[in-house]
């Protein structure tokens, strides 16, 4: 690779940011990494372009973003006299560059499927570990930082809080893409009121309002997107899928699968078995492995896995019911004969089309992380002590609901 500094300070076009720039040439070789390049071929919603026809923008997208909006927070934070070191800068930019690049096919979708007992956070950071004996240590302070484990606490606010450059872009990001306006917040007002007191990241009080519509947009996106019904029906049915899948390919059936996508279905996956070979595997892994899969499990012989992948192919969704309480082990039974009479199915197989479980939207934890506010006289109040919306107070309560889905 050429390695003239000035071939590696690339700009990005962004719909939502314009100009996006790669501060070094680290970071130049870091995003060049199959690793980094990978995260193009991960959509970030999952499978919400089933409702959403926009949604189509990946992890990639996201990634850059956050650390341009990274960018952002450092230069205003070094403008109001916190000191942040160069190094530190860097290992910032870098942190947020690469906290997701954990991510399985389709993002969240699959996360219990492909490995179990392993989140995408622990497996960001063992392909971090890996980068970094790659790159001779040079991301061995923003690993610190992203674990938790550096003294200054408000750089690692900066990566994973409530109030995290991730989620400022994600919100905007998702919004843009899936055209809900409600989600539109404006991220860059936010970060231009960020501070720091007493080692802790806070809002100038005059970005109260801010605050409030950023909770606000939070939850309508979870429920308006992220928790979505038709969403969360494709997601379940993908699911199924991968749970037929892996049983038929326990039972010796041969399932027809990219080499990478097979070694997850033969395997049981989790923290403990994840090794070198497992990351290497896995960072081979993304959306097109396991669409590509589905299309051909259209036509295989058992008629479970056949239907399942048909009926997310072809987008022939699940029907789903929402709610406020829980099903009944009586109204799941009715469905279930319902289902089993008209497609001849024995108790086993039904479980793959008849299926309930809960879901749960928490705007704003006021327990951890707590977004806070400071005042001109110097007090720092958490923003629910602050706030004068009677919402916001409302909206730090967990709110559940109970879905059913069967087919239509």
């Amino acid at each position: 690779m050429n390695d003239k500094k000035t071939n590696k300070l690339k700009i990005f076009n962004d719909p939502i940011y314009g100009f996006i720039v790669v501060p070094n040439a680290l970071i130049y070789d870091l995003v060049e990494h199959p690793y980094f390049q990978r995260l193009r071929r991960i959509s970030q919603m999952g499978l919400s372009h089933l409702v959403y026809p926009g949604a189509h923008h990946t992890r990639f997208h996201h990634a850059l973003g956050s650390m341009h909006l990274m960018q952002k927070a450092v230069h205003i934070l070094k403008f109001k006299g916190v000191e942040i070191s160069d190094e530190e800068a860097n290992a910032l930019y870098i942190a947020i560059l690469l906290h997701d690049i954990g991510h399985g096919p389709f993002s969240h979708a699959l996360e219990k499927s492909i490995a179990t007992g392993i989140n995408h956070e622990a497996i960001s950071l063992k392909i971090m570990e890996a980068l970094n004996v790659e790159f001779k240590g040079q991301l061995s302070l923003a690993i610190t930082i992203f674990k938790g484990e550096y003294h200054r606490k408000f750089l690692y606010q900066l990566i994973a809080s409530q109030l995290d450059v991730d989620r400022l872009d994600y919100l905007k990001r998702d919004s843009f893409y899936t055209g809900v306006s409600e989600g539109n917040i404006n991220s860059e007002r936010m970060i231009t009121m960020l501070n720091v007191k007493e080692d802790y990241l806070v809002i100038e009080e005059k970005g109260i309002y801010s605050v409030e519509k950023f909770i606000v947009a939070r939850r309508l996106m979870y429920w308006q997107v992220y928790l979505h019904k038709t969403g969360l029906g494709a997601e379940k049915l993908l699911e199924k899928i991968l749970k037929r899948a892996k049983e038929l390919v326990m039972k010796g059936k041969e399932i027809h699968a990219s080499k990478a996508f097979g070694y997850f279905l033969e395997n049981h996956i989790n923290e403990e078995n994840f090794t070198l070979k497992t990351l290497k595997t896995f960072a081979r892994l993304d959306d097109y492995d396991v669409l590509g899969s589905i299309k051909e499990w259209i036509s295989n012989d058992d008629v479970i896995l056949s239907k399942l992948s048909e009926s997310l192919i072809n987008r022939r969704l699940p029907k789903v019911v929402l709610r406020n309480e829980p099903f009944s082990d009586a109204e799941l039974q009715v469905v279930k004969n319902n289902v089993k009479d008209t497609f001849g199915f024995n108790n086993k197989e039904v479980e793959y089309f008849v299926y309930n479980g809960e879901i749960c939207n928490q705007a704003y934890d006021s327990k951890k992380n707590t977004i806070k506010l400071l005042f001109k006289n110097g007090e720092i109040k958490d923003v629910i002590e602050a706030s004068d919306h009677f919402n916001i107070q409302a909206l730090s309560k967990p709110v559940y609901k109970y879905y059913m889905c069967y087919p239509k």
